[in-house]
């Protein structure tokens, strides 16, 4: 399947990078359960989409996973009108917070293989 091409900010690149090379210590533990196609499809660490940057992004699903934590204290409004803006793109989102990471990964990564498999039918791992 062809990944359809979402626009993007070109000036989010350098941001993305430097997301990428200061990760969180939640994102660190996600990432990596999820690397090197774990759970069957691939995803990607901080990816510029339109104007905005989501914590990691599967291609061929149109999947982006967001961690909520503190740098969302507050943002309750702006992540919504985002997650709406980008879902206009057909991006489709599951969220979980840093607790829910740090304390029940592996509900967290049962959670996301049961996302994974409605999007994707045919998948199995």
């Amino acid at each position: 399947m062809r990944n359809e091409i979402i626009p993007y900010n070109r000036k989010l690149k350098d941001r993305a990078r430097e997301l990428r090379k200061n990760s969180t210590f939640t994102e660190v533990l996600l990432w990596k359960a999820i690397k090197n196609k774990k759970l069957g499809v691939e995803f990607h660490r901080q990816v510029p989409i339109h104007n905005f940057i989501v914590d990691f992004y599967c291609h061929e699903l149109k999947l982006a996973i967001e961690i909520d934590g503190e740098s969302h204290n507050d943002k309750e409004e702006y992540d919504r009108e985002r997650e709406k803006i980008l879902e206009s793109f057909g991006v489709k989102f599951i969220r979980f917070s840093t607790i829910d990471i740090r304390k029940t990964m592996n509900g967290v990564l049962e959670l996301l293989a049961l996302r994974i498999r409605e999007l994707h039918p045919s998948w199995d791992f």
